[in-house]
């Protein structure tokens, strides 16, 4: 449809002046533009674990970039003060894809191998990922992203070229819980883990909610999905089975028992050969 964002399963078509569900991309001139561009909330030379990437360039460090704006609505969200906040609200700094690939290399003397985009869902900012990104690898350096994965197919295919490594959400195999609880879409999820799978090292990260996602029939079916990407070879795909805290609008419960992931994780390891505590 016509002034519509292709960005993810929401299309939004908002009139003119006014931004989609994600408040990172408003409608001007009938289309759809990105308006969070350069517009850095947080900047940090953060160690590779933290991303989290445990197989990808170990006790390396990586320049870390957010901006604001999220397309999920997730309760339990611990950068809510950006990914939640409007444009308004948003204490931002202006950096150009060059000055932030600069810094990129002056880190480098630093054990920086590139940027992670990171903090608030960086796709929904996908033009400044790509612009960036393409930069950053003509200087010989690498490229993360952290995201929830709930993204079209399309934008993959932009970002494909300049991307060598992501962290992807995926927060539980239910569609409803996709739907209900975090205001997404689990099929769309799906089928961005399993193409950027195909084209760059991924690592999927699951965080574990008392009473929503914590069963082990949940786990089977997520871990027996990882194994079966990348032509049944996913079993190397690496999982991070994360502790939740009470955060942002969920604080009716504790945090997960940490016996709770470790049986979770001796489950995740009958189908998979990396898995990964997380917040324990």
């Amino acid at each position: 449809m016509k002034n519509q964002c292709s960005v993810c399963f929401r299309h939004c078509s908002p009139v003119e002046g006014e931004t989609g569900f994600c408040r990172a991309r408003t409608m001007k001139d009938g289309k759809m533009i990105c308006t969070n561009y350069g517009k850095l909330t947080a900047v940090a030379l953060d160690p590779i674990e933290k991303k989290p990437l445990r197989r990808f360039y170990p006790g390396s460090m990586i320049l870390s970039v957010g901006s604001y704006g999220c397309n999920l609505h997730c309760p339990f969200c611990q950068n809510n003060e950006i990914s939640m906040i409007t444009p308004q609200e948003a204490k931002t700094r202006f950096v150009t894809p060059q000055e932030l690939a600069g810094l990129a290399l002056e880190l480098r003397d630093r054990n920086n191998i590139g940027i992670a985009f990171t903090y608030n869902e960086a796709l929904i900012g996908y033009e400044y990922v790509r612009d960036t990104a393409r930069l950053v690898h003509k200087n010989g350096m690498k490229n993360v992203i952290v995201t929830n994965g709930t993204a079209s197919l399309e934008v993959l295919e932009e970002l494909k070229p300049y991307i060598d490594a992501m962290n992807i959400d995926l927060k539980s195999f239910r569609s409803d819980y996709y739907r209900d609880v975090l205001g997404g879409d689990l099929a769309m999820t799906k089928a961005f883990i399993a193409e950027a799978a195909r084209f760059c090292h991924i690592e999927i990260t699951t965080l574990i909610v008392p009473g929503e996602n914590d069963t082990e029939e949940e786990i089977r079916a997520i871990t027996s999905w990882i194994a079966s990407l990348k032509n049944g070879k996913g079993h190397d795909i690496p999982l991070h089975i994360t502790r939740f805290f009470p955060r942002y609008q969920m604080t009716d419960r504790p945090a997960t028992e940490i016996s709770k992931i470790y049986r979770l994780l001796s489950i995740a390891r009958e189908k998979l050969d990396y898995v990964f505590p997380g917040n324990c």
